[in-house]
């Protein structure tokens, strides 16, 4: 569980990060879900887009996704969503 500064500091690495997933109309597939595993294995924090086109809000699709996955939500505003999950060792996004 993350505390409120090191989420804010999270969230002040995800404003220069580019969105690398879209979730459509089918939803979270279990193809998603993997993608987004993999990626938060390689990237540690992802930027997720909702289409418009999709059937979930940005927040049921962040719901959903972390039941799946072991992954905390840090930001959810609009049509995106920003994960995370820390490295066990040497972190891309220090937190102090």
């Amino acid at each position: 569980m993350l505390t409120t500064k090191e989420r804010a500091k999270l969230r002040s690495y995800a404003n220069t990060m580019e969105t690398i997933l879209q979730i459509g109309k089918d939803g979270v597939t279990e193809n998603v879900i993997k993608q987004i595993d993999d990626a938060l294995n390689a990237r540690e924090m992802i930027k997720v887009r909702v289409l418009e086109n999709s059937m979930l809000s940005a927040k049921d699709a962040a719901g959903e996704i972390t039941e799946k996955t072991t992954c905390e939500v840090i930001q959810c505003i609009g049509t995106r969503v920003v994960l995370y999950r820390a490295f066990d060792k040497d972190p891309i996004y220090p937190l102090k």
